[in-house]
């Protein structure tokens, strides 16, 4: 059972070594459309015994088979038959994700396609990669530093961003040389089957990529296993601190990205309507479940109530409806239980200090899925639980700064470090302001990603960086060989 528009061969059997197998755990994952409140597809799920199999399965073909050794231009040769593989099948890929989480379906085709394009540039850099180094040095005449495959990856996607984030982890780990075991999310499942499928279709070496959707008491026997060599996980900074913890215990590499409660700040010389705009705008992206967005919104405190006016203006024009509606503005929250986290959050926002300016209910007018209204609270203490913990929803607190030192201070006052904006025209003031906020990305006027540079976060937002020609390296292990003569 698939959802209209989307073709999986072998929805029922996991993908361990090569082969469509079914899952010896004999269970199934549901997958809700929370448009809907409708069961929209059904995949196998994998249990424990499932997990050893593809564990082993990714480990002989790392220790036995031809991918590791194969020469890089091979490598991206061989990836690049998988992305012509997934490039048709990208109409599919936007069904998915607007069939499981609800997601814009006016954006979902852009957003695919992209996501296609940037695997091409991932490839690309294998053959340009300088995966072996050639040095004199100090004490030594000939210094070689090769930079070899970490081994077998798990990889681990969240449920808001399933394709790309997952494709990116998996591409720049076989790009390296790496063998992988991919672990969708139980709510996004159909992104990874496809991949699978194009992999298999593609004639990847059996064992190079695995598919094991699981629900969490099996991604924890995973990530336990003594034959993996790395996990790459993107998601809350709760889980990644426990994948951390399971990691270090093991010595097993990681790389993280997490979440944020990341901050705008926005100066004097910005307009009132401009800035409203934008934040009123950013915060229903993805239904406000990104983990970069700008949900705290740091002001002059004489700015303050007027632009918490023109942001509740904004947000009350903005269309909540049907995903598939190409005129909706803001879709449904991708699952009861983020609905319910979203709500508790608001309750905790109407008990505190803050003011609810907009929001903070149900749309009047659906009464099916998990929709919740664009929400403003103003005059927010930044030590609130709403704006120190992510709530992952349409909500925007708008808190009062007595002066640029004051908001920079605000800003940094969190344990999160994701992303950040500075809104102002003079580029020089937004760098500077850049520069003293502990975060790992910034933009002037916006939540702006750029997927060819690095992107990570500072402090629980993650370790490591994703994205741009620098994700390989979390791939790779450095070796250091010193010889009497050259080797070449």
């Amino acid at each position: 059972m698939t959802p209209q528009g989307v073709t999986i061969a072998h929805p029922d059997k996991l993908f361990i070594g090569g082969e469509w197998v079914a899952p010896l755990s004999g269970q199934v994952i549901e997958v809700e459309n929370p448009a809907t409140e409708e069961i929209v597809a059904r995949v196998a799920a994998a249990g424990p015994a499932d997990m050893d199999r593809a564990v082993a399965a990714a480990r002989h073909a790392f220790d036995h088979g031809p991918w590791p050794t194969t020469a890089p231009p091979e490598r991206m040769a061989a990836l690049m038959r998988f992305i012509d593989l997934l490039e048709p099948r990208v109409p599919e890929l936007a069904a998915a994700w607007t069939a499981q989480i609800g997601g814009l379906a006016s954006s979902a085709m852009g957003m695919h396609g992209g996501a296609v394009m940037g695997l091409r540039g991932i490839a690309a850099h294998g053959t340009s990669f300088e995966f072996v180094e050639y040095r004199k040095g100090a004490l030594v005449e000939n210094v070689v530093i090769a930079h070899e495959p970490v081994g077998v990856v798990v990889a681990i996607a969240p449920w808001n961003a399933p394709f790309a984030i997952l494709a990116s982890k998996v591409f720049n780990a076989l790009i390296a040389g790496c063998t992988v075991v991919m672990k969708p999310s139980p709510e996004t499942p159909l992104e990874a089957y496809i991949l699978a499928e194009a992999a298999d279709a593609a004639g990847m070496p059996p064992g190079t990529v695995n598919l094991v959707p699981s629900d969490r008491e099996a991604a924890d026997h995973l990530i336990h296993s003594s034959g993996i060599d790395k996990v790459t996980f993107t998601g809350s900074s709760a889980a990644g601190c426990h994948i951390a913890s399971v990691c270090g215990g093991n010595m097993v590499r990681a790389t993280f990205e997490l979440g944020g409660k990341s901050a705008a700040i926005i100066r004097d010389d910005f307009p009132i309507e401009a800035a409203a705009q934008i934040l009123g705008n950013t915060i229903t992206v993805m239904s406000g479940q990104v983990c970069a967005m700008l949900s705290r919104a740091i002001v002059p405190r004489a700015r303050h109530d007027e632009l918490a006016e023109a942001i509740a203006k904004v947000m009350q024009g903005v269309k909540i409806g049907d995903p598939n509606d190409p005129t909706t503005q803001l879709g449904p929250l991708a699952m009861k239980r983020q609905l319910e986290r979203v709500e508790m959050y608001i309750e905790a926002g109407r008990n505190s200090s803050a003011t609810l300016v907009t929001g903070g209910g149900r749309p009047a007018h659906m009464n099916k899925g998990y929709y919740i209204e664009p929400t403003l609270f103003a005059n927010v203490d930044n030590t609130s639980r709403i704006a120190q913990e992510e709530i992952f929803g349409p909500v925007l607190c708008l808190i009062p700064a007595d002066d640029e030192e004051d908001a920079i201070r605000i800003a940094n006052e969190s344990e999160f470090g994701l992303n950040g904006s500075v809104l102002t025209h003079d580029a020089k003031a937004a760098y500077d302001i850049a520069r003293r906020i502990r975060t790992g990305a910034v933009a002037q006027n916006g939540m702006k990603l750029e997927f060819t540079a690095p992107f990570g976060g500072f402090k629980k937002s993650g370790i490591g960086r994703e994205g741009g020609d620098g994700a390989i390296w979390n791939f790779l292990e450095t070796k250091t060989i010193l010889l009497d003569a050259s080797p070449r």
